[in-house]
């Protein structure tokens, strides 16, 4: 039997019945697991108990932080390195070889853990899904998720969607791949991309509205790949077309298409994607600022107005 490696694992959990059985059983090299739920009804809690993994409720405030920063702060971790896992990802064993060797350099406090995104069955390795570098791994003193001030946003979840690790010390990068594997169907991923489009949308508002980006990782074209993602993301924005830029990025530019099938849907799937945060950035920019806040038409504003208006948003989110 493999010895357990003295790392901390946190899973940020809601209704996740049947992900959580093949997460739980690629961590069994992990010293110390924690499922940090959000009041499931489903199974996810009878599940986490039956591989005998500590189970904490969390319970958001609508306020800053949300349920990793929160988990940071407050899980009583016994090893001094955390390692960040979502349901829907797997760590498989040569994963876990190189990580037991990582933790004992002396030089980084925290790694870079790669992606292999799996959707309807296939590895979708072009359309720049691949390399996908996420800060999972790291001494959790000395690291907190970026506040992209979008917490009272409505409907965007408790959990930290994209926002970044920001770390004291040297960051280093792992050979091996984790696996990103969705057990769940088409709906449960239009349902959590509809949350995460209204993310976005504020994401966007913010960087429009030129708000203050202090306490972030910042946007920096010659930063870490995480950095220049963010300043490519400030330019993405002011873009006209970003629904068929997306789709032409991702499928010819980004050769989705060697993806095949999955490759085309993926892509059609990231362009409607793109449509919604446009149309949700138009209504927060139309609305004070605020996400469904009904508006009170000016009195005596007819038809040829009404379709002025309806033009303009098809010519900002087409």
């Amino acid at each position: 039997m493999s010895s357990k490696i003295p790392v901390s694992v946190l899973i940020p959990a809601k209704n996740e019945q049947a992900n959580l059985p093949a997460c739980l059983a690629s961590l069994s090299r992990a010293d110390e697991i924690f499922v940090v739920d959000s009041q499931s009804t489903d199974n996810s809690i009878e599940i986490a108990k039956s591989h005998g993994v500590n189970v904490v409720q969390f319970n958001f405030n609508g306020r800053w932080p949300k349920k990793k920063n929160w988990s940071l702060d407050s899980l009583p971790f016994r090893n001094e390195w955390v390692l960040i896992v979502d349901c829907d990802e797997r760590i498989p064993p040569d994963l876990w070889e190189e990580i037991d060797q990582a933790i004992q350099n002396n030089e980084y406090t925290g790694y870079y853990l790669n992606r292999r995104v799996f959707f309807l069955g296939k590895w979708i390795r072009y359309g720049g899904k691949y390399p996908d570098w996420n800060l999972r791994l790291f001494q959790h003193k000395k690291g907190r998720y970026e506040n992209l001030h979008t917490e009272d946003i409505p409907n965007t979840g408790d959990n930290e969607v994209h926002e970044h690790v920001i770390l004291q010390g040297k960051v280093g990068y792992l050979k091996n791949d984790m696996l990103h594997e969705d057990f769940r169907d088409l709906y449960h991923w239009l349902e959590r991309h509809n949350r995460y489009s209204n993310w976005e949308a504020s994401v966007y508002f913010n960087i429009l509205t030129g708000k203050d980006d202090s306490g972030t990782i910042g946007a920096n074209l010659f930063g870490d790949a995480v950095q220049r993602k963010r300043f490519l993301k400030k330019v993405w924005v002011h873009l006209p077309f970003k629904p068929i830029l997306r789709f032409v990025l991702f499928y010819i530019i980004q050769r989705g298409f060697l993806d095949g099938k999955a490759g085309y849907i993926y892509a059609r799937l990231l362009s409607q994607y793109e449509y919604q945060i446009g149309v949700k950035l138009y209504e927060l920019r139309n609305c004070g600022g605020h996400l469904n806040t009904a508006t009170t038409p000016k009195e005596g504003a007819g038809e040829q107005e009404n379709r002025g208006v309806e033009g303009e948003l098809l010519t900002i989110d087409s």
